[in-house]
């Protein structure tokens, strides 16, 4: 088999010698690569490097960005004071970073008005197009028309 690892001198060993130089720097030998020829192990400390391989994993993890999804409802005859109620909310949540969802949910026989709310939702996506811009136009899916607004990007 090939050896190697630091402190130890790189070459083909048998496999009793490649244990042997491992007991006497008392770190383990661990197969590397069992498919070349020969077989490629390394000399090293293998709690050490579990303990350092899963330290990188958490630190990619916690850099890892969570996307955070906000959700506005509307009813297709929302009137104005709750529409600006409802707009102040969403441009929070786009300023904080969070994806929003807004719909429109029709109750019982208002599916009859989904131009109102399809204009009520790009109404919304207009005036909030300086915070976040549209990622889904409005799609009636069921009762519900629903519209998706990503955040802009702030350049620092």
């Amino acid at each position: 088999m090939r050896l190697v690892g630091d402190n130890v001198e790189i070459g083909i060993y048998p496999i009793s010698k490649a244990l042997n130089v491992a007991q006497d720097l008392e770190l383990d030998l661990v197969e590397i690569s069992p498919k070349a020829d020969p077989p490629v192990c390394k000399v090293i400390d293998y709690k050490k490097f579990l303990y350092e391989q899963k330290k990188r994993e958490k630190a990619i993890k916690a850099n890892a960005t969570k996307v955070v999804i906000k959700e506005i409802r509307f009813g297709p005859q929302t009137d104005e004071h709750d529409f600006e109620f409802k707009k102040r909310h969403a441009e929070k949540f786009l300023k904080e970073g969070a994806k929003l969802k807004a719909f429109v949910f029709f109750k019982g026989r208002s599916i009859v008005y989904k131009d109102q709310g399809e204009i009520l939702l790009l109404k919304l996506a207009q005036e909030l197009e300086e915070f976040g811009k549209v990622e889904q136009m409005p799609q009636l899916e069921g009762k519900r028309m629903t519209m998706f607004i990503a955040p802009k990007v702030v350049k620092k």
